[in-house]
């Protein structure tokens, strides 16, 4: 996923969304479908822009057809002053295997917090 984000900006991130997807995003209202989504990821396309993240839990439910993962995020970017600018926070991403045997997101959630210590980011 972060590769293809990296490769492809926002169409490569959200090819793996399901679409129906929904994501609470922090502060602003809920966002459903993907297409929905889509219109504000567009930062992703900024080259200057980049969107990391470590998973700290995985889970996958004993029925094999949902899981969860939740963990840190950095995101590093150009401030309107041209500054860099460095966001950290957390996030939970539930996932469901689709018909097609391939995992989707099916809502997603992050909000900023403070960098936590151990999270592997930098």
């Amino acid at each position: 996923m972060m590769t293809a984000a990296e490769e492809k900006g926002a169409e490569g991130y959200l090819s793996f969304y399901a679409d129906d997807a929904v994501e609470l995003p922090a502060g602003a209202p809920l966002l459903q479908g993907k297409e929905n989504i889509c219109k504000t990821m567009d930062f992703l396309n900024d080259k200057n822009n980049r969107l990391t993240w470590t998973a700290m839990h995985v889970d996958v439910a004993s029925s094999g057809d949902l899981a969860y993962s939740y963990g840190v995020y950095e995101f590093r970017s150009k401030g309107k002053d041209g500054k860099p600018t460095v966001e950290n926070g957390k996030y939970t991403t539930v996932w469901k295997k689709q018909s097609d045997g391939r995992w989707k997101v099916v809502l997603d959630m992050g909000n900023a917090s403070p960098k936590l210590e151990g999270s592997g980011l930098r």
